[in-house]
């Protein structure tokens, strides 16, 4: 007898331990995801979040659903109202003009979970079940930039231009805070190594397009640019680098194989350790945090495979030196000791913070002599154009 209950004690506890682990058939039998994309896996931009979704859907065994080539306009609430009808308790759109959409939805709709990526409204809107995430993203677009900066010093270094000349370009979707931040960001990478280079920047106003991010690139190597970097979603733009032989920095996947001979490396968003986050909290009941923030501590922030074909000696053990250096604080990204602005410091600056829609700045971000990005929201509010940069379009 002692032995029977005994063992019905051990098969209680497996079953409790069972019940309890992340992905267990308790949590997800009832539970559903639905997710909204912009583009397709064509999107460079898209394609990273989708291997995110399957990575932690897979990861908890939850069953989901994604909508794709979704706008940015009403056509979002009506994929997310579908979403709900189809069973969805947990919806995750993928853009930045999605947020109006999400933000109807999620007030029409109490009891599921909506979380959007790049949003800004989650802290001041006051809807318990509307929550948004970004990344310190800033923090791989540096790391991106010290990658170009060595590249450049080893041209300089083998005669093919000088100092001076250390000119790089890069590709901007719309000149918005998120887009200003990570060129910025990378630009200040790259003269962390490269104390000479400049930088001139041009502008497609489109998330995906990949004839005009071709066409940029083709502007920006026609006005003596050495190495190119960009925001943008396509492979327009690698591809003209690959091409004419000219080194590039991409963001959000590898073009290792697509552009063996130009492509160096890429930062990106790990879009899965906040799904994951987030598709628990919402299946035990839990709160979701307004504003989430994915850094290279907790795995969110993250560099693609080095293609060490094409970076310069030594890259991989600058990167890692840096990224320690950003881990332990003893390097600030945005430290105003290192740009000015109009030729000069920038001492104080607010920033609109809280997203009213009345571009109203409210909150002073520069505090112990760096900006503070990211911190007093998820989404990029840096939006200043530095000295060195050059907007072409201006």
């Amino acid at each position: 007898m002692k032995k029977i209950i005994a063992l019905l004690l051990v098969l209680a506890m497996a079953f409790s331990f069972a019940a309890c682990s992340s992905g267990s058939a308790d949590d997800t039998a009832d539970f559903k995801a639905g997710f909204i994309f912009l583009h397709d896996e064509n999107s460079t931009y898209d394609l990273n979040f989708m291997n995110a979704t399957k990575e932690a859907c897979e990861a908890l065994g939850v069953e989901y659903v994604t909508k794709v080539n979704i706008p940015e306009s009403e056509a979002c609430y009506d994929a997310a109202a579908e979403l709900v009808e189809d069973g969805c308790t947990y919806i995750f759109a993928d853009s930045f003009g999605h947020e109006p959409y999400m933000l109807q939805a999620a007030k029409e709709f109490p009891d599921v979970q909506f979380c959007h990526a790049t949003g800004t409204q989650a802290h001041t809107a006051g809807v318990e079940n509307y929550h948004n995430a970004f990344a310190s993203i800033y923090e791989g677009r540096f790391l991106g930039g010290v990658a170009a900066g060595m590249k450049l010093n080893e041209m300089i270094a083998n005669g093919e231009f000088t100092a001076d000349e250390a000119k790089v370009g890069y590709i901007g979707a719309f000149p918005y805070a998120e887009v200003i931040s990570g060129m910025t960001s990378f630009f200040l990478g790259v003269r962390y190594v490269c104390p000479t280079a400049t930088m001139d920047v041009t502008f497609t106003n489109s998330w995906y397009d990949p004839t005009l991010e071709q066409e940029g690139a083709v502007k920006l190597i026609n006005n003596d640019c050495k190495l190119i970097s960009l925001h943008a979603d396509s492979m327009g733009a690698p591809t003209e680098c690959q091409n004419n032989g000219v080194p590039f920095v991409f963001y959000n996947g590898s073009a290792m194989d697509a552009c063996p001979d130009t492509y160096i490396v890429a930062s990106y968003i790990n879009w899965a350790p906040y799904m994951m986050y987030s598709m628990e909290a919402a299946m035990k009941g839990e709160p979701i945090a307004a504003d989430w923030i994915g850094t290279l501590e907790n795995g969110g922030v993250a560099l693609k495979e080095l293609n060490e074909s094409v970076a310069a000696e030594g890259t991989a053990a600058k990167l890692e030196e840096v990224k320690n250096a950003l881990l332990d604080g003893s390097l600030k990204v945005f430290d105003t000791d290192t740009f000015t602005v109009n030729g000069e410091a920038v001492d104080s600056y607010l920033a609109d913070v809280d997203d009213l829609g009345d571009f109203v700045p409210e909150t002073e971000v520069v505090i112990d002599g760096y900006f503070h990005e990211s911190e007093f929201r998820s989404a990029p509010y840096f939006d200043m154009f530095i000295d060195g940069i050059t907007n072409l379009d201006a």
